[in-house]
């Protein structure tokens, strides 16, 4: 029996955004990073338009710094880009508005950034090749909002209505419980904590590599389904026993401390209302139908 959800009742609106330019904050004058063991490195970091990294690849191995896969927008004025980042929801439609592309439709498969600072668009890699820095593109943002009117202490956040039906799932005992490739146990949680769930990212902190291997996480692909297992999520991320949220990797890992692979947030309960089972393999490449 299809789980009920309040979709009906949810408004539709749109927001914009325009291809981000990666960035380098201007002072020190250096523009180097420090890895985990204070090693400086300069590796392209998340924003623009990035041409080999797509939704289903590998999260680890690239000589970069949380990258975002396909296309990175941002609004230009800070509070309209609050709103594009609240409001867009993975699973969402896009579509360029400008430039030689104009016309091409994409999909949200993601959010980033400490402040909530950039959303995450696939489009194909023909497409890419057309798309220039500051092209503008609309997102038909749809999911604020969404409730589960028999388990309304099951959260949503940033998760379009259509990508939730299309998760792999079932309700056991009253919990809700999501088909998941791995589970992320609290102590990787770095990043993005007690920062706001409606936007931006949590990390995984992966410069123990043999603790990630340990739990499985070394293997994760961008687009995969994860728990985060004593993460509660509802208003800001933090720690609490026996709380559970479902995150997308949207973002690859980097070498800092504190960082690895990238998570939005699309569910959380505080208290077991929320579960997970194994279904290795889920990720929205395949289930939003993602062509590179």
């Amino acid at each position: 029996m299809p789980i009920q959800t309040n979709a009906a009742d949810i408004v539709t609106v749109s927001v914009m955004g325009q291809v981000a330019n990666p960035a380098l904050s201007g002072l020190p004058a250096e523009p180097y990073r420090l890895t985990a063991d204070g090693t400086p490195f300069l590796w392209p970091t998340f924003g623009g338009i990035v041409y080999n990294v797509t939704v289903g690849d590998s999260a680890f191995g690239w000589s970069g710094d949380c990258i975002h896969p396909s296309v990175s927008i941002a609004h230009p004025d800070a509070n309209k880009n609050r709103g594009l980042n609240v409001f867009a929801c993975v699973g969402n439609e896009a579509m360029i508005t400008s430039g030689a592309a104009k016309g091409a439709r994409g999909v949200v498969t993601g959010k980033s950034g400490r402040f909530s600072d950039q959303v995450i668009i696939h489009f194909d890699q023909e497409t890419r090749r057309r798309i220039a820095v500051d092209d503008q593109i609309l997102v038909k943002s749809e999911g604020v909002g969404l409730a589960l009117p028999d388990m309304p202490d099951v959260a949503f956040k940033s998760l379009s209505p259509a990508l939730f039906d299309l998760l792999p799932k079932r309700v056991e005992d009253g919990v809700l419980k999501i088909g998941i490739c791995a589970i992320v146990p609290p102590h990787f949680v770095g990043a993005g904590a007690g920062l706001t769930s409606e936007g931006g990212s949590l990390h995984i902190q992966s410069s123990d590599r043999a603790e990630l291997a340990k739990h499985g996480l070394d293997t994760l692909r961008l687009g995969d389904l994860v728990a985060i297992q004593d993460a509660d999520s509802r208003y800001n991320h933090g720690y609490l026993r026996g709380a559970m949220s479902i995150g997308i990797v949207g973002q690859t890992d980097g070498p800092r401390a504190g960082y690895g692979p990238g998570m939005t947030v699309v569910m959380t309960a505080p208290a077991g209302q929320l579960g997970c089972f194994d279904a290795p393999g889920t990720n929205i490449a395949d289930l939003l139908e993602i062509s590179a």
